[in-house]
């Protein structure tokens, strides 16, 4: 990740949208934050990750979506990322949040990005998807929310 960069997109940020559906599978739910969101892309000899922060007010910024392409996962670029955020962030925000389902994939990831679980949002992915979730053969149905500060 020697020649990686990460750059923020201001404009065209649909064109990302086979990255973003990676991390939010419905697109109508990704137009709920993308306008407002702040959309960062890593760059490693071509994309490879993305992610969308907003800020949630009280001093809360929240990761909407981060994704890693297909075949680059497990390489850094999402811990890249979390780390770009949290620098870039550190001093206008106190905290930073991200809500996933509870899965072996993601919450993991997260705890060993120094995430700690704050609360749980019942139902969040039943109520709001026209479609089950499955992620590692388990329907996900409630967002755990995860907080560190910065």
């Amino acid at each position: 990740m020697r020649e990686s960069h990460i750059t923020e997109i201001t404009q065209n940020k649909k064109d990302y949208l086979s990255l973003l559906l990676l991390a939010d599978e419905q697109e109508n739910m990704i137009d709920l934050y993308l306008g407002r969101g702040r959309m960062f892309v890593l760059d490693d000899s071509g994309i490879k990750a993305e992610c969308v922060v907003t800020d949630e007010g009280d001093g809360i910024l929240e990761i909407k979506n981060i994704a890693v392409a297909s075949g680059s996962q497990g390489k850094g670029y999402g811990r890249a990322l979390i780390e770009f955020v949290e620098e870039k962030f550190c001093g206008e925000f106190k905290t930073l949040q991200v809500g996933t389902g509870d899965s072996p994939l993601t919450i993991p990831f997260y705890e060993k990005c120094g995430f700690t679980r704050h609360h749980v949002i019942k139902d969040f992915f039943t109520k709001n998807y026209n479609h089950p979730i499955i992620e590692c053969g388990v329907q996900l149905k409630d967002m755990i929310v995860l907080q560190k500060s910065l």
